[in-house]
């Protein structure tokens, strides 16, 4: 059957990712309690998610918090059932989640990248935001952390900032950074967008958990790493680095497969098996859910459907005020 002309443009876009930023290690790490309301008309409705913003001495990596959790229960799951072998069963999340996209910032060198899950992981590099921030005299302190207040007009919304000038870190959740400290709250004039902060914790850099992000699962005569089915994370928590089998693209590209992954979910997701194929050696076959004959050596069955999607008339980032 002659492929679909989406279908190919797929592979049209795919980039190696080959010049990876300096690696850092955290130092601390931010809770925050993230709150957007997406759908201006359910108000009573936003999306709620705990994030953790990861901060070393030249980068920071935000990301979610709940997906992490909830990925590691599912390779846990996923192991479980390697290990018996058979299909490998993707239950649908019981509770949505805010966009799979992560945040990476490499101050010292300019550098501020967004991480984005479309089955394979994208890396798309956009300049580094700048924000005219004015700092006042107001303080306060926030979980025992004395911050002071600044405010900025920044991607269409006017933000409250509360920094903590005693840490000597200029990032913070989000793409927000540049002030003379820490960022650890902030939020737009009508609350609409929260990020509120929920406490710290500082790491311990000589001890690596054993993590199973990528731990060997034999099956079939060969050997298996699950990393390489749900997360290409590293197996220290504590690097902040770019996944080395990340694609680097465009933001314009990134778009473009977005919408043929909304039309045609199907041939999108063949397309992006082809690369974990080439990974795994051919070892892994995606059927629907409702069954079908086994993959060689094993079959990883589609999730179900999802809820229909939140509407989204109220992006993060709107059209900037002139």
């Amino acid at each position: 059957m002659k492929p679909k002309p989406y279908f190919t443009i797929l592979f049209l876009f795919i980039t190696a990712f080959a010049k990876a930023q300096q690696a850092d290690t955290a130092q601390i790490i931010v809770h925050y309690k993230f709150t957007h309301l997406r759908d201006t008309l359910n108000k009573d409705k936003p999306i709620n998610e705990n994030m953790i913003l990861l901060v070393g001495r030249n980068a920071s990596w935000y990301k979610s918090y709940d997906r992490k959790q909830r990925e590691d229960q599912m390779r846990k799951n996923m192991m479980a059932q390697l290990g018996m072998g058979g299909n490998i069963n993707v239950p649908a999340a019981s509770t949505a989640l805010g966009p799979n996209v992560e945040y990476l910032q490499f101050p010292n060198e300019n550098k501020f990248f967004v991480k984005e899950r479309l089955f394979n992981f994208y890396i798309v590099e956009e300049a580094t935001p700048v924000i005219n921030w004015k700092v006042t005299a107001d303080t306060t302190t926030l979980k025992g952390l004395k911050c002071q207040k600044a405010t900025a007009l920044f991607k269409g919304r006017n933000y409250t900032a509360w920094f903590c000038p005693d840490m000597p870190y200029r990032v913070g959740p989000w793409k927000l950074n540049g002030l003379p400290g820490l960022i650890v709250e902030a939020y737009d004039n009508k609350k609409e967008v929260v990020f509120t902060f929920d406490g710290l914790e500082k790491t311990d850099p000589t001890q690596v958990t054993a993590s199973t992000n990528s731990s060997p699962v034999a099956i079939g005569g060969r050997t298996v790493v699950v990393s390489s089915i749900m997360d290409n994370s590293n197996q220290d928590p504590n690097l902040i680095a770019l996944p080395k089998n990340g694609i680097k693209t465009t933001a314009k590209e990134l778009a473009d497969l977005k919408q043929i992954a909304e039309k045609d979910p199907q041939a999108f997701a063949q397309s992006q098996l082809a690369a974990l194929q080439s990974q795994m050696g051919g070892s892994v076959r995606i059927t629907a859910s409702n069954g079908g004959a086994a993959g060689s050596p094993f079959t990883i069955n589609s999730m179900p459907k999802t809820p229909a999607k939140t509407v989204v008339n109220n992006p993060i980032e709107l059209p900037e005020k002139k």
